[in-house]
């Protein structure tokens, strides 16, 4: 559970970045002289395309910074296989003040799990835990075994927080295309990301069998600039993230005090 909960900060980080491109200068027309007998006057306008404005490696981050300007809340959707065991991660989460609300699917949650955080504190429900209960972890008590080993990770979810190690680790964006994801115009780059230099930059070590560099596959929205699905893949392990409902009014309660057990 730990391992995956680790993966969620970056994932979520990335999307709640956003980032996109400029769209191109209105297209300018260009005047073809044309003779008559008595006159000469100019062809109606042709339009002249126009190369595309796309990010490169040093806008790429500021223009992930600027697309989330403003936007307070995102919805996910994520799909994971870590060594040939599928797992599915759907949420909603809010930036100000960092709060989520979560279902896990998969072995590895014990079949199904289901996470709230608000104000520092993290509600679990789960195998071992009565259908439709929860038990209360707060994430600040060093004395908690589960608060230690979940605390830090969770407290990473602010986006925010996950920029400082984008700025150090990424090395190139490349843009690779325009496509369309669920009707709507995106551009697709592929992010080379320095795993040593991004760990440092968030205080920590780089694990035996990482790699030097890992390639996220990141789609952005061609006018609103901000990050719809995420992609890469790791020695055993795929993710396919999907983004939506940007901005959109959200409520994360904590469970009420019928609903919570003692561990």
């Amino acid at each position: 559970m730990a391992a995956v909960t680790a993966t969620l900060p970056l994932v979520l980080g990335v999307a709640a970045c956003g980032g996109g491109q400029k769209q191109a200068a209105t297209d300018l027309p260009a005047a073809t002289p044309s003779a008559t007998a008595s006159t000469t006057t100019a062809a109606p306008p042709k339009a002249v395309a126009q190369p595309a404005a796309h990010l490169s490696t040093a806008s790429f981050l500021p223009a992930m910074k600027t697309g989330m300007a403003g936007k307070n809340s995102v919805r996910v959707n994520m799909r994971m296989v870590v060594a040939g065991e599928a797992m599915t991660v759907t949420g909603v989460q809010t930036m100000k003040p960092v709060a989520m609300q979560i279902d896990l699917n998969g072995a590895a949650f014990g079949g199904r799990m289901k996470m709230i955080l608000v104000k520092d504190t993290l509600y679990l429900s789960m195998k071992g835990v009565p259908a439709g209960k929860f038990v209360k972890v707060d994430t600040k008590d060093s004395a908690d075994p589960m608060a230690a080993s979940l605390g830090s990770v969770l407290k990473e979810v602010d986006p925010s927080k996950t920029f400082g190690a984008f700025d150090a680790g990424v090395k190139n964006a490349k843009y690779i295309r325009t496509e369309t994801v669920d009707g709507r115009k995106v551009d697709r780059y592929d992010v080379t990301v320095d795993m040593a230099a991004a760990l440092k930059a968030k205080g920590q070590k780089v694990t035996a069998g990482m790699p030097k560099t890992l390639v996220y596959t990141v789609w952005m929205g061609s006018a609103d600039h901000l990050t719809y699905k995420v992609t890469f893949e790791l020695a055993g392990v795929s993710m396919t993230m999907n983004a939506s409902d940007w901005g959109k009014p959200v409520t994360i309660k904590a469970p009420p005090a019928s609903k919570i057990v003692t561990r």
